[in-house]
């Protein structure tokens, strides 16, 4: 199966039960890398990922998340209904199923604000079959401050005044996004549905609409697209799905098909396999053509509660000639 664009289509899928290993950072290429802006980044843009899954995908799918794009992640938790130490998976009080999705999101952060809301700024949350780009989202995330209330994803425009972000694409709450969800969305069901079912990403951004979380452009200077719904492919190849189909729909901004869809600062893609988790992998972090770098400036980095707005935002990585 290639390209899926379901759930369900992606259901009996699983990742490789020999681990694929990794590259040492004693080799050749690796030992040329600098990471030393990513590090620091990571310290100044703490991110928090918590990733939907359940007891039939932990070792499925949500092993392979571990493995490759969540080890970057300054907190990594797997929300579930059935304890998983080895993930580790947090056994929440809900049922599995669709059906319950909007409820386990629900105490997903209430689990979350309770045990670490202080220790880190973002709050990323993502299913088990998005692969999440950390060092993209990041810088995306620096300009701003976690004492602002607003949250990014992949932006829809349908039952929500102001759009709402896709599930699957994954989206992004600031520390002040999570406390207003939990302390006055959550309590109150005329701003936030106090059923289980719905759908999750319709119900968070009504949520965040209620509490006065702005819905941020996520978008690049060039406008392009940073969260994707979809696999590189179905957003990269023109003419892959038709007009007709729902995404086209939804899209709150302009998207276009070809190599001008996608931010070279892409942050994440969704229905992605347990085994193309590590093809990324090893696209993005090991996969290098001889003879081109890509240096970066160390910037001076100001306090981020001096950054209150996404007017403050600077361009913090310069390319080097």
């Amino acid at each position: 199966m290639s390209d899926p664009h379901s759930s369900h289509e992606m259901r009996d899928l699983a990742g490789p039960e020999q681990s694929p290993g990794e590259h040492h950072s004693d080799e050749e290429f690796h030992k040329q890398q600098d990471h030393s802006v990513a590090d620091e980044m990571s310290q100044r843009v703490r991110v928090l990922c918590w990733v939907m899954t359940g007891p039939p995908n932990h070792e499925k799918k949500a092993k392979h998340v571990k493995n490759t794009w969540g080890k970057r992640c300054n907190i990594l938790l797997f929300m579930s209904s059935q304890e998983d130490i080895n993930l580790p998976a947090v056994a929440l009080p809900v049922r599995e199923g669709r059906d319950n999705l909007w409820s386990k999101t629900k105490e997903a952060f209430k689990y979350v604000y309770r045990n670490h809301l202080n220790e880190a700024d973002w709050f990323l949350k993502a299913d088990d079959d998005t692969y999440v780009i950390l060092e993209n989202l990041r810088y995306m995330l620096f300009p701003h401050s976690p004492n602002e209330a607003i949250y990014y994803g992949c932006r829809f425009k349908p039952f929500v005044k102001q759009g709402y972000m896709s599930g699957g694409a994954g989206y992004v709450l600031s520390k002040e996004a999570v406390r207003r969800f939990v302390e006055r969305g959550l309590p109150n069901n005329t701003i936030c549905s106090s059923s289980n079912g719905g759908s999750e990403d319709v119900e968070m951004g009504k949520c965040m609409e209620g509490v006065g979380v702005v819905a941020g452009d996520s978008r690049d200077s060039l406008g392009r697209g940073r969260f994707f719904p979809f696999v590189p492919e179905h957003h990269l190849i023109p003419g892959h799905s038709p007009k007709s189909f729902w995404y086209w729909k939804y899209i709150y901004y302009e998207s276009t098909e070809g190599m001008d869809c996608c931010s070279d600062n892409a942050v994440s893609f969704h229905y992605v396999s347990p085994n193309q988790m590590y093809v990324l992998e090893y696209l993005i972090y090991h996969l290098r053509p001889y003879g081109i770098t890509y240096k970066v400036e160390m910037p001076i980095l100001p306090s981020m509660d001096n950054l209150s707005n996404s007017s403050n935002a600077v361009s913090i990585l310069k390319p080097i000639n």
